[in-house]
């Protein structure tokens, strides 16, 4: 296995600190101090800060520095659709080639989803689903595709590090759903039902996503 770059391991940190709101949107970092909390030069810190700024998860503030950016969850439903077109597409082209011996991995990462549930662990639960989804869409053979996707989970990154958008009824229908794809990987299906239940999969999390924030708005401002 390759060795982990020093910037490697402090992008892994910053991120993992900023997805879980141990660094909260706006919050300045300070390079000198992360470098030295992670035993090493200002260099990778920088190097670091850079990668995520291009994931737009940090930005530069003009007399301040590295600041965490701020989430702009109107951003999120338009994402997690083009994400459905993205994952449907590729799923179903991995479905034509996912090695047999892989589906006890998917089924594994789903059981570990339910466990987490239980357990009221929605950040792990956030994890163990992307994942899920990571292992399928490697298979799809399309680089560009492949690209593209990694770039809007990126995207999708700092919103999904607030645990409260995800737990609802949704995520457990969402388990349901992947036991669904594991069924096609397993007995087969074709191309176009594959495409449109993975598609319809990452929409339905949009129309919840979207349903339960307007209840928020509602909430914080009743009429009359």
């Amino acid at each position: 296995m390759k060795k982990e770059t020093k910037q490697q391991k402090v992008y892994k940190g910053l991120k993992k600190r900023i997805i879980e709101r141990i660094y909260v949107p706006g919050q300045r970092i300070v390079i000198d101090q992360i470098a030295k909390e992670m035993n090493t030069s200002t260099i990778p810190v920088r190097e670091a800060i850079r990668q995520l700024e291009s994931e737009r998860l940090v930005f530069y503030k003009q007399n301040v520095g590295p600041v965490v950016a701020k989430v702009n969850e109107n951003d999120y439903s338009d994402t997690l659709r083009v994400l459905a077109l993205l994952e449907g597409h590729a799923t179903a082209l991995s479905a034509k080639r996912f090695p047999k011996e892989k589906i006890p991995v998917l089924r594994d990462l789903n059981k570990q989803m339910e466990e987490a549930l239980e357990n009221i662990d929605i950040l792990l639960f956030g994890k163990l689903n992307s994942r899920f989804h990571r292992v399928i869409c490697e298979a799809c053979n399309n680089d560009y595709l492949l690209e593209s996707i990694r770039d809007t989970w990126n995207r999708l990154d700092s919103i999904r590090g607030a645990g409260s958008m995800l737990y609802s009824l949704r995520v457990k229908e969402s388990i349901r759903e992947h036991k669904e794809i594991i069924r096609y990987f397993e007995y087969g299906g074709s191309f176009s039902e594959i495409e449109q239940h993975s598609r319809m999969h990452k929409i339905k999390t949009a129309e919840d996503f979207e349903r339960r924030r307007l209840q928020q708005m509602e909430t914080n401002n009743p009429v009359g």
